[in-house]
Order: structure tokens, then C-alpha cells, then sequence
């Protein structure tokens, strides 16, 4: 069969190609037969891998011997830098690394990200690599650093291997040593939530709160993860709950932001500030709404959060949930209690802005809970209508207890009143001229004259206070003798 190339994605020859398979599986007696044909032992693949390099790798003794009796160059090198020493160290092979540096290999080799047989070792956990390098080899720097400036500990922190992390704490490794991006062993542990390497490294006294260049703490790290039992360990270990970033974010505006809900109770038990604001702004509220995390919101409102706090645009938790149309978020906040009346940069109210985004459902909800509000202040001394303790929903009503009221509003609309006569109706009770202008402007559409009046009535109906006695005053009034026989 013709020697061709393998593929044309491939510079090897078939032989070569051969010649590389038996070394990965330790074939000597193929290899030898490929070798009396006049294959070259040295060929390399598209990624400068030779079949010493497969050997090393694989961890196979008996191929790499026969390769070292024909190819001495046992250092070079494959195209991401590592040659077969650390490959043996990568894929934790000791009796492979034990016969290359019986060979001669050179011992202070490093890939192209600077990564050498320790970095290769303890980022893989392989520890009788590692007690093999440390305590058989000469002139080795326990604390070398990489090209990202990371040491073995940053590795075996950054990859969870937990006993690498105690052999090398126990050969006196430094503890707070920091990366380009000032980052500790600690930061990585708890950034990918190694919570038990996490508690070797504070054993060690390190400092907990310690910044990296963002400003981040471990616990924002965690926090950011979602990692809940790194977070727990954090604050046992009394780090300070409040730290901020150089964003001014707190853990909390981390675990609202993902929706960490287990995360964020933990914290706002431990005493965090609820109400903090980062760079733009924003309270853990303002995220929370803004990524629709209902538990967080309920959280925060529960453990009473300002509610009424504006971020850069001057908008409240209300404004974001009324700009997205987040109506159960929306409910949750208007039930709680808030001030109807701020406005954000451009002057717009809640109100405002859910007219704008034409959700209807909201607008009917801020405007019920806003002649609530005044209800509730105008009744605050009457214990009968005290609402302590009952069910409040500001979402449209359909309880049975207003069907008839509902019924002569469908009524007045379709057979009664002429078009604009809704606005008296409105006026009549008491509705204000931003709850009329932004009925209005829900309606857009072709609809004839008596069609509009039936959608702007439809409105008010979806406007009605949650409660029936409330009703029933409005409709127990002047106006009704004016339409006999409707209430």
C-alpha cells in the first residue's frame, strides 16, 4: 500500500500514523515492525506530537523505552509547549517522570502558559507526582508562577484538589500569595466552591476579606456562584457581610442579580445591607425586579427593604416593574406600600411608565392601589375596616361579591352612556386626572364611539378598589338615581 498522507487535515504519513497509534497503546511489537520499514520515529503531527510525546502521556513504559533507544531528544516540545516530562506530570504517570529524569530530561521545562511539573501536578491532584517532585528533585520553587502569575496552590484551589492544597500548605507554601488579577487561593477556592478547600485556606490565617483588583471579596465570589455552602462558611468564619467592590456591589446585589434565593436569605439573616447601592444606582431590589426573581423580591420586601429608593434614572423597584410589566412583582411592591408619586428623570410616574408600555393589567393595579392608599388613610381609625390580617390583591377582580356591580358597569357601558360620559363617571368618582389620562391612554384603537366607551368602562372596572364595601359606597350615590334601575 502507497505511503500517502493520512488526510489533508493531517501532515503525517499512514506509516507515521501507524507508527503513533502503537505507541498510544504500548504496541512495541508493531512499532518495531514499522521502524525495520523505515518509519521515522521522530515524525510529528499537525500539533508538533511525536510519538515520545504519545508514549509520556499515556503512561506506557515499555514504548517509551524502545522510543528512548532511537530518539534522545526527549525535550522538545509540541505546540502548546509541553514535552513528554510534563505530560507524564499532567496525566500523573511517576514511573514515566522517574525514567526521564533518569535520562536526563531537563527539570525547569514550562509549556507555554508557564506552567511546570508542579503547576501540571498539583492542578491534576496527582500527589505522589508531586511528593516524588518535591522530595526527590532538586532546586524545585514551590512557589513559581505561571504566566498569570499563579502558583501551585492557586491551581489545586482553583480545581478543588483538596489533598494537593494540604501536602502543599504542609511543605510551607505561601498562603496569600496573588495573581495578575490579585487574586488569592482563596478567591479561586470559593469563586468555583471548593468549600472544604476553602476551609483548609482560612485555617492558615489568611486574610478572609482580602480585595482582588475588582474589589471582590471571596464572599462576592461565592456570592456571584451561587455557591451557598462556600457563602455559609464565609460568614462563620466572620467575614465582613457588607464589603463592596469597586462597583459598590455587595454580595447581595450578586445573589439578587442570578437569583440565588437560598444565598440571598442567608445574607439578609446575617445582617447585609439591603438597601446598598452600586455604581449605578441600584439596590438588590432594583436587580431582583429587573430579572424577574420573585422569591428575592418577596425576600427583600419581607425583610423590609426601602422600596422607594431610585437608581441612576431615578426610577424605583415600581418603575422597573412597571417598564417590563412584571405584574405579580408589581403587586408584591404595591401591596407592601409605596410612594405613588416619584418620579423618575424623565417625570414620569409608575403609572406613567405602565401607560406607556401599554400593560394595561398594571395600570389598573397601580391605579386601585393608589385610591386604596387613600381609602386606607381617609378609614385608618375605623377598627371595622381594618384590613390587617386579610387578603389584599390589587389584580383584577373576579370575586362574586362584585359581580353585580361589575354587571351594571357592563350595562351603563353598553347601552347607557355616550362616548366621553365614562370621564364623568371617573371624575364622579373621584378618580384623579392622571388616573383618567392614563385610562385614556390604553385606547387606540379604530373602535367606534360606544366600543370605546365599553373598553374605557372596562378600565374603571379593572380599577376598582379590592374591596366590596368600597365599591358599593361608590355606587350607592347620586349617581345611580340618575339611571334608574341600574344600581
Amino acid at each position: 500500500m502507497e505511503d500517502d498522507l493520512v488526510s489533508e487535515a493531517d501532515i503525517l504519513l499512514r506509516s507515521e500514523k501507524e507508527f503513533h497509534d502503537a505507541a498510544r497503546r504500548n504496541d512495541t511489537e508493531k512499532m518495531q515492525e514499522l521502524m525495520k520499514r523505515g518509519v521515522d520515529v521522530k515524525a510529528k503531527n499537525k500539533i508538533d506530537r511525536k510519538a515520545l510525546h504519545w508514549a509520556a502521556g499515556m503512561g506506557n513504559e515499555q514504548a517509551l523505552r524502545l522510543l528512548m533507544d532511537h530518539d534522545t531528544e526527549v525535550d522538545e516540545e509540541d505546540s502548546f509547549g509541553m514535552n513528554a516530562l510534563l505530560l507524564a506530570s499532567w496525566f500523573g504517570h511517576l514511573k514515566i517522570l522517574q525514567i526521564l529524569v533518569a535520562s536526563g530530561a531537563k527539570l525547569n521545562c514550562e509549556n507555554k502558559k508557564g506552567l511546570n511539573l508542579l503547576h501540571c501536578a498539583a492542578q491534576r491532584g496527582h500527589i505522589k507526582v508531586l511528593e516524588f517532585i518535591m522530595e526527590d528533585l532538586e532546586d524545585v520553587q514551590l512557589d513559581k508562577r505561571d504566566k498569570s502569575d499563579r502558583t501551585a496552590l492557586h491551581l489545586a484551589a482553583e480545581y478543588g484538589q483538596l489533598e494537593v492544597v494540604e501536602f502543599l500548605i504542609g511543605f510551607g507554601c505561601g498562603h496569600g500569595l496573588k495573581d495578575k488579577e490579585l487574586n488569592t487561593a482563596l478567591h479561586l477556592a470559593a469563586k468555583h466552591g471548593h468549600d472544604k478547600v476553602l476551609q483548609k485556606i482560612l485555617e492558615t490565617g489568611v486574610d478572609i476579606n482580602e480585595k482582588n483588583i475588582d474589589g471582590l471579596t471571596a464572599l462576592h465570589f461565592c456570592a456571584d456562584e451561587g455557591h451557598y455552602d462556600c457563602v455559609k462558611l464565609l460568614l462563620e468564619s466572620c467575614c465582613d457581610v457588607n464589603a463592596l467592590t469597586n462597583k459598590n456591589m455587595n454580595a447581595l446585589h450578586y445573589a439578587a442579580q442570578h437569583g440565588y434565593e437560598k444565598v440571598a436569605r442567608l445574607l439578609v439573616d446575617r445582617g447585609i445591607n439591603m438597601d446598598a447601592v452600586d455604581s449605578q444606582h441600584a439596590t438588590p431590589l432594583h436587580m431582583a425586579v429587573f430579572y424577574n426573581y420573585l422569591e428575592i423580591v418577596r425576600l427583600l420586601i419581607d425583610a423590609d427593604c426601602d422600596m422607594d429608593i431610585p437608581d441612576n434614572r431615578q426610577q424605583t423597584a415600581l418603575h422597573i416593574a412597571a417598564e417590563h410589566g412584571r405584574q405579580d412583582i408589581a403587586e408584591m411592591i404595591l401591596i407592601a406600600g409605596v410612594n405613588l408619586k416619584l418620579m423618575d428623570k424623565q417625570g414620569k410616574t409608575s403609572l406613567d411608565v405602565a401607560a406607556r408600555g401599554n400593560h394595561v393589567n398594571l395600570v389598573d393595579m397601580i391605579i386601585k392601589a393608589d385610591r386604596f392608599y387613600k381609602w386606607e388613610k381617609d378609614n385608618m381609625n375605623s377598627d371595622s375596616d381594618s384590613w390587617e390580617g386579610r387578603h389584599l390583591s390589587f389584580k383584577q377582580d373576579h370575586h362574586l361579591e362584585t359581580q353585580h356591580i361589575r354587571s351594571v358597569l357592563w350595562r351603563l357601558a353598553t347601552k347607557y352612556l355616550k362616548p366621553c360620559e365614562w370621564k364623568q363617571l371617573a371624575q364622579f368618582w373621584r378618580f384623579t386626572e392622571a388616573h383618567i389620562r392614563a385610562i385614556e391612554q390604553q385606547w387606540t384603537g379604530q373602535s367606534s364611539p360606544r366600543q370605546a366607551v365599553q373598553i374605557q368602562l372596562k378600565k374603571l372596572q379593572g380599577a376598582w378598589p379590592p374591596y366590596a364595601s368600597g365599591m358599593a359606597a361608590w355606587c350607592d350615590n347620586g349617581w345611580g338615581e340618575s339611571h334608574q334601575g341600574l344600581v
